[in-house]
């Protein structure tokens, strides 16, 4: 029997605690770990079906434990309206997160998934979160300030259930105002919607002094992980027809689609989003030359590329026809987390199949899967996986109201005050014997928060989230001896025998998104139109139009005294209220041209056929008064 002597018995001892404690130290999950390191270490460990786990995103509803663990999943989404119960707490979505976190974590490798939301005007999807204005209002103000701050409320509301990404902002530059997405847009003029690249700071945090062009960055556990969209030239297709066709030069969409995302990516944006859309017959889930040469090398972008909801799907003619074709063309064209969202094991055995038969090559999944991790490392995933409940009372909370009771003011455009500038109609007064409201959108609060809100197209009605009509913000504002009296369509018998002071009619569009709201005709919904007519004929009026682009008002501003555009104010309707009864101006200028006829569409500022009825920029001014 061989014979140790005690220094050597040590030395071997110490070498296998050596051994041991290599192999439980892990660098990635080191905080202290450069960036680099940590992502070399935990690739170098991980095996193809972990890799291409890291790659796909999941809806919430076939998210599993056994999905998550066997699959390795990297991200997990919630669709819009996609939510763990009706009326859900932001305890009830926080339980959620974790569950399906959990078992992320319990994997071999303990990869955090990354779960995502849209949030597009505030966390649109949750109940008594603060819904803000859509984006069509915000350009109007031409506040970058503004829209930061709204950045962070929205961020803290979106980390209140537990969340840490959200698909925002939408940075199209909407060239045509049929398209259903238009009020996702800041304006026609690229200069404006640059300017409100600013919310990606308020949701992301400011980038440190000396940051790497392209390296994305979230500053903690109060922040997200940003999004931006629809990459590229969602807002220019055809007659405006949502998913369509861009045609366009090369010049042209450097000039107008791109600028937003140079500012996007200069500001530490964490991912960005590809279009459904093509560009000059090219889908953009399919361009190679821009998704990977143009927007990866040229502008240096680190983030990682996520497709749009079935987006690989819909790179085919009729969607889903060759989907093996669909995963090599758009994992080929560098996206690197695609958006399943329900058929996961398809998507993952065409991609491995692909892989291992050298169909697309391995680099391509490393660079997909680096991508990933850079930004899981740096929003702090790994250090803070699971959420917890210290920001639940951010939900909803009054100084979220108050900003975005603010931004209602800023986003109003007065259009039209009284038939000269020697006799306006505006501001009201608070003292009046009695007042009529009327209109389909004037007790109506989902109709006020428009698409994207609650669920993906929207709501009618008073139930959907709490918040203020524009109804109840009239009571709330004028004199307690006011009579206000409301008639959603009141005949013109009615409105002649009622001895009003004045009326404030308020009408629109219904809520709608995406190619729901595509529009050839763009007109105020019925019976607004006779709602007008029988109220402004008889009694001094100011029609408030709430909508997602403009629509058509030629036919009635004669008869009008004064005329509101309030776009899609959301849950604050006291806002408009401040306006309408001068405790505040009007300062808002139209971020879009408005249109005399849908015969002149597209008509865009700088065309030489321009011939608006009210021009991009125009927008008269009041001074706040002080009534007693």
């Amino acid at each position: 029997m061989a014979k140790f002597s005690i220094p050597k018995l040590g030395f071997l001892l110490l070498c296998c605690l050596a051994a041991l404690t290599e192999a439980t130290y892990m660098k990635y999950k080191d905080p202290k770990q450069p960036l680099g390191v940590r992502i070399k270490d935990l690739m170098r460990r991980m095996t193809l079906a972990e890799k291409i786990g890291q790659m796909t995103q999941i809806e919430r509803t076939v998210a599993t434990p056994d999905a998550m663990k066997n699959y390795f999943i990297g991200s997990v989404l919630s669709g819009g309206g996609s939510v763990p119960a009706q009326k859900a707490t932001p305890e009830t979505w926080i339980e959620m997160v974790n569950t399906i976190q959990k078992a992320s974590l319990s994997t071999r490798l303990g990869i955090p998934m990354i779960y995502g939301i849209d949030a597009v005007h505030g966390h649109n999807n949750v109940y008594k979160a603060t819904i803000f204005p859509h984006n069509i209002g915000l350009g109007v103000t031409r506040d970058p300030n503004l829209v930061k701050r709204i950045g962070e409320a929205t961020a803290l509301e979106v980390r209140a259930t537990g969340i840490p990404y959200a698909f925002a902002p939408c940075i199209a530059v909407c060239r045509d105002p049929r398209w259903g997405r238009c009020y996702e847009s800041y304006s026609e003029d690229h200069k404006i919607v640059q300017m409100m690249t600013e919310i990606i700071t308020g949701l992301q945090g400011g980038l440190p002094v000396h940051s790497k062009k392209g390296v994305p960055f979230v500053a903690g556990k109060n922040k997200v992980a940003a999004c931006a969209k629809h990459y590229v030239a969602d807002g220019g297709t055809t007659k405006g027809i949502n998913e369509n066709n861009t045609v366009i030069s090369w010049n042209g969409l450097l000039s107008i689609h791109m600028p937003a995302y140079f500012n996007s990516i200069a500001k530490g944006v964490a991912t960005i989003m590809t279009s459904y859309s093509s560009w000059n017959g090219k889908k953009m889930h399919a361009n190679h030359d821009l998704v990977t040469d143009f927007l990866k090398n040229k502008l240096k972008f680190r983030g990682f590329v996520i497709s749009d909801w079935q987006g690989l799907d819909r790179i085919t003619s009729p969607p889903h026809a060759n989907y093996s074709y669909s995963v090599e063309a758009g994992v080929g064209a560098g996206i690197d987390m695609v958006m399943v969202p329900y058929n996961f094991t398809e998507f993952i055995d065409d991609l491995t199949y692909q892989v291992k038969n050298n169909i697309i090559p391995m680099s391509r999944i490393d660079d997909a899967v680096k991508r990933i991790l850079r930004v899981k490392f740096v929003m702090g995933l790994f250090e803070n996986p699971m959420a917890d409940n210290s920001l639940v009372n951010q939900l909803g909370s009054q100084e979220h109201r108050e900003l975005a009771r603010e931004a209602v003011r800023k986003s109003l455009v007065l259009l039209k005050n009284g038939e000269s500038a020697d006799k306006p109609l505006l501001p009201l007064p608070k003292k009046a014997t009695k007042i009529l409201v009327a209109g389909t959108h004037a007790d109506n609060l989902g109709y006020q928060c428009g698409g994207w809100t609650i669920t993906w197209q929207g709501l009618g009605g008073n139930d959907l989230t709490t918040g203020t009509t524009i109804l109840q913000a009239v009571k709330n504002t004028v004199d307690s001896s006011t009579q206000v009296v409301y008639s959603e369509n009141p005949d013109a018998g009615f409105v002649k025998s009622g001895e009003f002071s004045y009326a404030i009619v308020v009408v629109g569009e219904p809520p709608y998104a995406e190619t729901y709201g595509d529009s050839l005709n763009l007109t105020i919904s019925e019976p607004g139109p006779n709602t007008i007519y029988n109220v402004c004929g008889s009694v001094k009026c100011v029609v408030v139009v709430i909508s997602g682009r403009p629509v058509v008002v030629q036919p009635f501003v004669s008869s009008i005294d004064a005329l509101v555009a309030a776009w899609l104010p959301g849950t604050e309707g006291q806002g408009v209220a401040d306006v309408l009864f001068g405790d505040y101006g009007f300062t808002g200028k139209l971020a879009r041209t408005w249109f005399k006829t849908v015969d002149q569409l597209p008509m865009n500022v700088g065309d030489p056929h321009y011939d608006p009825l009210f021009p991009f920029g125009f927008g008269l001014t009041t001074k706040p008064t002080h009534q007693n």
